[in-house]
């Protein structure tokens, strides 16, 4: 598996297959995207999860974070993940925050995110606020050099 930043308009295509799949391509695209860093994961050269990290301050939002069905549940998202908490880290953000879909947060938790206030409703899927500071995070076992292990023989 690789993992690199790509241009935003190559995540468009995994955004709308798996978060908005009856919805346009042109509604994938995010207001900022262009100043926003995006990362991709790659597993034999094809691009399989995208994940895009908007800075403001010293604050990171994760948006549109989605891996290719057929890749789910392999390890792609938790190393992905785990790359991008790194390198938040070396440029020193200091808190991350998300809206994560309630089906997943259990998933998020696992790195030490907490769920703030109540769910709510983007459409018709429910969601949760969720956030931590970085500092925790990156030190959080999930996120340690094991899970770049287990996450390479997804491959």
């Amino acid at each position: 598996m690789e993992i690199k930043k790509v241009p935003w308009q190559d995540t468009i295509s995994i955004r709308h297959q798996v978060l908005w799949p009856d919805k346009t391509p042109e509604f994938c695209h995010v207001e900022g995207d262009d100043h926003a860093f995006h990362y991709g994961a790659f597993i034999h050269g094809k691009l399989v999860c995208v994940a895009s990290i908007f800075i403001t301050d010293k604050t990171a939002r994760l948006r549109k974070f989605a891996t290719l069905d057929e890749h789910q549940g392999k390890g792609i998202g938790s190393a992905i993940l785990t790359h991008i908490l790194n390198e938040l880290n070396s440029l020193e953000i200091k808190d991350m925050w998300f809206d994560a879909r309630d089906s997943v947060a259990g998933f998020y938790q696992k790195f030490g995110f907490d769920v703030m206030g109540e769910p709510f409703f983007k459409g018709d899927i429910l969601y949760v606020k969720m956030g931590a500071d970085l500092v925790d995070v990156v030190k959080s076992p999930v996120s340690s050099g094991d899970l770049h292990h287990s996450a390479d023989n997804a491959k």
